[in-house]
């Protein structure tokens, strides 16, 4: 296996590592803490403060996997046309 290989497949572990997790916080949020699908608005009065807590704290555990996603993404894919693009154009 080459070198370039095996970024590239550490690429595609690291992105689908990104997108496991924010799945799985999603369906923490969402399915599995708090019973039910949709966000607690009034039923956030009558809710236990843990479950609360639990689901702001898978909430962002989502927030911070979408926004390394998207970091590593805009270094990794973005990035890279950019400047090729800057050094082909001088």
């Amino acid at each position: 296996m080459e070198k370039g290989e095996r970024w590239k497949i550490l690429h595609k572990l690291i992105i689908i590592n990104f997108a496991l997790e924010i799945f799985y916080g999603f369906y923490m949020v969402f399915f599995v803490i708090g019973g039910g699908k949709y966000p607690l608005f009034k039923r956030a009065i009558y809710t236990p403060l843990e479950v609360i807590v639990k689901r702001r704290l898978y909430s962002i555990e989502v927030w911070i996997a979408i926004m390394g996603l998207s970091i590593y993404l805009a270094i990794t894919e973005l990035l890279p046309k950019i400047m090729n693009k800057v050094n082909i154009e001088n």
